[in-house]
């Protein structure tokens, strides 16, 4: 019995494509607004370095956010001031507090009293500033109570997350002077990782549509086996595994993800998370093991010729086995280490190896189910990340693919990439879905242009892809127009890939063509010219 994960990865992405199809943009909840406001009730909300230092010595900084009212904070350090930090007494600092607050950064818990009366009381002890500490992951928004316009709080006013508070906790329950600096730099418009994630996003779908090209080797006859034959497995065998979309799959892949979506919402936890991150690795060992061997076995026919047969397992090759534990190894660390700064790195190459993997084995048939699919997707998309609010009065999609609910523990079906001129830090990313839609569409034209014999500029193909490219393009500056609300990038994606399809079809007279196309009667055709 031929060794084969194939259906495995496939299965294993099919129940979360379309959760896959997260928010892409940043992971903070706000892009900084220009500092021009008024020391009123209707200052900007602003991203917020809170740099500590610890006995003396600089240690790391928490990220914040600053309130609709109290001063302005400076964008750099020079005129931020170093000051002590003291816990309020009460804990909530809703009543004036029993410890000195004169001349330090007061640290009040949230709850019991309003944000506003909170900062009035430090500020009347004698704080120099006060830092709120959340009860959740998050970094909420500080706003006046009974939409007040006028407020008398003339020192600044921070929040930072519960983990952030958990981080200066640490310090001074162990008898440190802890002393805080806060300000609020400007970000950069657009960050350099965003190049490097539409390199990755266009690339995974390039390598994809060309893969069985680099994976066959030239010197293959009619009478000789394949590379995929030698690695372990069958011509026919691979045919089989091909998952063809119809159109009544694709619309049970919406509601069923939307499903799924709200129990992850709803129900979502650091265990759900770990469930996922196992799926993942799965699916991308499956993804490594894949692309390794075939890459392997088109430059070197022989290498898969000797095998084992094994309990469970059945026959398998040595290369096979070898390359499989190297693939699990990696998943493993991935996992063990996917905390690190470091950890990106191999979530996207498993993630790009299970997406080529993926695009390989699921195809579209023609234009038809490509309509139906992509449309499902892109209202899906967009009900999901800007109409759901109105709904659950929070944003599901971006409140799943930042794990709110889950410790902060972000759900790993996505390509990422830290932000390197941002002050700020952080991620920029793309979920899988918002590749594999439009992929399974320009691996369609791919295969399209092949059959029909079509040269670069009189095909699909390279219009799919420019139009990929340029889709992305728009979803970031979407992303900048809206302050750095994260992006359903399916809304700019599906009119620029299907759209642009779709036009050149009607402009060429070939729309009936990709409508109605059967790729297996066009194979059998071109079989029986061959033959004849």
């Amino acid at each position: 019995m031929a060794f084969s994960f194939r259906f495995i990865g496939v299965s294993i992405l099919s129940c979360l494509l379309l959760l896959s199809s997260t928010a892409t943009g940043d992971d903070d909840i706000s892009r900084a607004a220009p500092a021009n406001a008024s020391s009123s009730c209707d200052n900007p909300y602003r991203m917020v370095l809170v740099k500590l230092w610890i006995d003396g010595t600089e240690h790391e900084s928490i990220g914040g956010l600053s309130a609709a009212f109290g001063s302005l904070l400076s964008t750099d350090t020079k005129n931020a001031p170093r000051l002590p930090a003291t816990y309020t007494k009460p804990l909530n600092g809703c009543s004036s507090s029993s410890f000195k607050l004169s001349g330090s950064i007061a640290l009040a818990l949230r709850g019991q009293c309003d944000f506003l009366t909170k900062a009035m009381v430090a500020q009347a002890g004698g704080a120099a500033g006060i830092v709120l500490i959340n009860d959740q992951e998050d970094l909420v928004e500080m706003a006046c109570p009974n939409n007040s316009t006028v407020s008398n709080v003339t020192i600044p006013v921070v929040t930072i997350s519960k983990a952030g508070g958990d981080v200066i906790d640490k310090y001074i329950s162990t008898g440190k002077k802890v002393e805080i600096m806060f300000y609020s730099p400007d970000r950069p418009i657009v960050d350099y990782s965003a190049m490097f994630i539409w390199m990755m996003a266009v690339g995974t779908i390039f390598c994809a549509s060309f893969w069985s090209e680099f994976t066959t080797s030239k010197e293959n006859d009619f009478n000789e086996q394949s590379p995929e034959v030698i690695a372990g497995g069958s011509r026919e065998d691979d045919d089989k595994e091909i998952l063809n979309i119809t159109t009544k799959s694709a619309f049970v892949f919406v509601i069923t993800a939307s499903t799924f979506l709200l129990l992850l919402y709803f129900f979502m936890s650091s265990w759900f998370v770990w469930l996922l991150i196992i799926l993942f690795s799965i699916g991308g060992v499956e993804g490594m093991h894949s692309c390794i061997i075939s890459l392997i076995s088109s430059k070197c026919k022989g290498c898969g010729r000797k095998k084992l047969n094994l309990p469970l397992l059945g026959e398998i090759s040595i290369l096979s086995l070898v390359v499989l534990i190297l693939c699990v190894a990696f998943a493993i660390f991935w996992a063990a280490t996917r905390k690190a700064s470091y950890s990106w790195i191999g979530q996207d190459i498993l993630g790009i190896c299970l997406m080529i993997t993926v695009l390989q084995l699921a195809q579209l048939p023609n234009i038809k189910v490509a309509t139906v699919l992509l449309c499902c997707a892109f209202l899906y998309d967009i009900f999901w990340v800007f109409l759901s609010p109105a709904i659950f009065h929070d944003s599901v999609m971006i409140a799943v693919a930042r794990g709110d609910k889950a410790g902060g523990e972000s759900i790993p079906m996505l390509l990422r990439i830290p932000r390197v001129s941002d002050p700020y830090g952080g991620y920029d990313m793309i979920g899988f879905g918002d590749i594999l839609f439009p992929g399974l569409l320009v691996c369609f034209a791919f295969r399209f242009d092949k059959a029909k014999k079509k040269n670069v500029l009189n095909g699909y193909y390279i219009w799919m892809i420019v139009g990929y490219g340029i889709g992305i393009l728009f979803t970031y500056l979407g992303m900048y127009l809206m302050n750095g609300h994260g992006q359903p990038a399916l809304l700019y994606l599906v009119p620029c890939t299907l759209g642009v399809c779709v036009l050149l079809g009607l402009l060429r007279g070939e729309l009936k063509d990709l409508w109605n196309y059967d790729s297996e009667s066009t194979r059998v055709a071109d079989s029986l010219l061959e033959d004849a």
